[in-house]
């Protein structure tokens, strides 16, 4: 959430995530959405730490890593989590309009998805939806 909350203040869209290693807790990446300020439609906060992440442990796979990130990933996401061989996927908010993973393209159920991971969500969905529902609002002004 301090990542989603930082995101909003930078005036992106309010979504954090982490990259956590699950055997000491120990956050290995984390950011926000910074599509704006890098110029770049992929620098969504979930590809922001798989990168990070990836070149600290000099591999374009980390299997032993979940993601927490505040809102469903988008498809394009879904695939770069898909390819990262992430452990665990755990997301906030559902999201009905963008979403990859339990809406729209459903990219972990494909038959072109060679990675099934386990996906928990719903913690701090609240909190999240919140704040982007907020962002928006502000943005409609």
């Amino acid at each position: 959430m301090e990542e989603a909350h930082a995101a909003a203040k930078r005036d992106e869209v309010p979504i954090g995530a982490v990259i956590v290693n699950p055997q000491n807790n120990e956050i290995i990446a984390r950011n926000g959405n910074r599509t704006i300020a890098l110029s770049d439609p992929t620098a969504h906060a979930e590809i922001l730490v798989l990168r990070e992440s990836c070149h600290k442990m000099a591999s374009q796979r980390i299997p032993d890593f979940d993601l927490y990130v505040t809102l469903e990933p988008c498809t394009m996401c879904a695939a770069a989590i898909s390819f990262a061989r992430i452990r665990r996927l755990i997301f906030a908010a559902p999201d009905q309009k963008g979403g990859g993973v339990l809406h729209g393209a459903k990219f972990f159920d494909q038959p072109t998805c060679h990675h099934k991971i386990t996906i928990d969500h719903g913690i701090l969905a609240d909190k999240s939806s919140i704040l982007l529902k907020n962002y928006f609002k502000q943005k409609r002004k």
